[in-house]
């Protein structure tokens, strides 16, 4: 029977994506599921990045635009999303600060997507209330 192997990977998955118990203590559990979370969403929902772009630039400037410009920079988004998503998921053992801010694609919506910290220059550049960008 077949079943024992993919109840075990389905078992070992559940495991790996469920945040630690002790989510308010940062030690290397936490910091790891955090990581592979992260990773997993980023690679699977980084398409994400293609409405959040066009709304958000339709609002700022007017559809026409956001259906060029936003298209544009949301095609870029999706591939860079997905792309540290799958660094992120790859490299969850091994500490490190976040790659990609704000953490989903579906945090802090109306807020452009940042990677390592950087502010990318653009026009249509706006960081949000919640975070200053420093």
């Amino acid at each position: 029977m077949k079943i024992h192997p993919f109840l075990t990977t389905c078992l070992l998955a559940g495991f790996l994506l469920t945040p630690a118990a002790n989510a308010h203590e940062n030690g290397y559990l936490h910091d790891f599921t955090d990581k592979i979370n992260q990773g997993f969403f980023n690679m699977a929902l980084g398409v994400g990045e293609l409405p959040k772009n066009i709304v958000n630039i339709s609002s700022e400037q007017n559809i026409l635009v956001g259906m060029s410009w936003g298209l544009l920079r949301g095609v870029a988004h999706t591939v860079g999303r997905t792309l540290v998503g799958t660094v992120e998921f790859i490299s969850a053992p091994i500490p490190s600060d976040e790659f990609i801010s704000p953490a989903y694609v579906w945090e802090r919506y109306s807020e452009d997507t940042r990677y390592f910290g950087l502010h990318l220059p653009g026009y249509w550049t706006h960081y949000g209330p919640m975070d200053d960008g420093e």
